[in-house]
């Protein structure tokens, strides 16, 4: 399951570039755009190049250059009007594609070039929202379907990572200027993708919140352990895949209990398991909320 993926079937090529496959084909066989192999039965595969180049076509035909031009283009122009393109509409325009590709080549240069030319131009928080999260949606519909593999899922998670933590790092050399709530951020039990909630740690830091970041997997009994020391926490939590053996309010009513009860703290929720759950719970000490965007609103 952890092999590095170098050979793609035509279904990967869509799945990564939005073409169609028969429209790949049509493409093949008109305009010899694409060299793929063949297996011994006669199927094709494509090596990491010929999506570069499909990535690439795929990106001119967008901006509005009609295919039967864009074939006729030796590589290197190609590549110069990628270049072209970018230079006057901006980074973002090519920047998913250009993370995909610096995934699969586990190339961390690639991405920290990219990286760089879009926050020289944004925010994290604009880099985040409009790149970051459709790109981590588009890469967790690709793990699903095998058209990458948790190596890349992993390798590309931990760099965006890097990022956000630098950037929180620089928010913790001055002290908090909101006091109104002490955040506690963390994840159910068993739950590992932290990067929505890692986020939102580097903005409740920009908020001026005292922001405290337990992380991982937490056992729900672990946070009344912050409330010997804090008696007014909001504890916030961003459930991807957790809890998956109980229901959200199932887990919301545990929290209530153990937690909660008899303390002036409050729950906070956000994440794809919130969004898509209908959540029926009437407790006045917790607040679900269906995007990062809808929490910001509150802060």
């Amino acid at each position: 399951m952890n092999n590095i993926k170098t050979e793609f079937t035509i279904k990967d090529l869509e799945n990564f570039s939005g073409i169609k496959a028969h429209t790949i084909r049509i493409w093949e066989k008109r305009y010899n755009l694409l060299a793929p192999d063949r297996t011994d039965s006669n199927i094709r595969y494509y090596d990491v190049h010929n999506l570069q180049k499909l990535l690439n076509v795929s990106f001119l035909n967008a901006n509005g250059l009609k295919i039967s031009k864009i074939a006729e283009l030796p590589p290197s122009r190609l590549n110069a009007m990628v270049r072209e393109v970018i230079s006057k509409n901006g980074a973002e325009t090519l920047a998913s594609n250009t993370f995909k590709l610096a995934m699969l080549n586990f190339d961390e240069n690639l991405f920290n070039v990219t990286y760089n030319n879009l926050i020289a131009q944004s925010s994290l928080r604009d880099v985040f929202k409009n790149i970051f999260l459709p790109f981590l949606n588009e890469i967790g519909l690709l793990w699903q379907v095998n058209s990458i593999t948790p190596a890349h899922e992993h390798f590309i998670s931990n760099l965006i990572k890097q990022k956000i933590h630098i950037n929180i790092e620089r928010l913790q050399m001055a002290s908090p200027t909101n006091y109104e709530k002490v955040f506690v951020l963390y994840l159910p039990l068993n739950e590992i993708h932290e990067l929505g909630l890692l986020y939102m740690h580097y903005e409740l830091l920009l908020h001026g919140y005292q922001s405290i970041y337990l992380g991982q997997s937490v056992p729900v009994g672990n946070l009344r352990d912050v409330l010997k020391v804090y008696d007014n926490c909001c504890f916030l939590s961003y459930l991807t895949v957790e809890p998956s053996k109980i229901s959200v309010d199932e887990y919301i009513e545990i929290v209530n209990n153990e937690v909660l009860d008899n303390s002036l703290s409050e729950l906070w929720l956000l994440g794809i398991k919130v969004s898509e759950t209908n959540i029926t719970t009437k407790s006045s000490s917790v607040k679900t909320f269906s995007s990062i965007d809808d929490l910001l609103k509150v802060l």
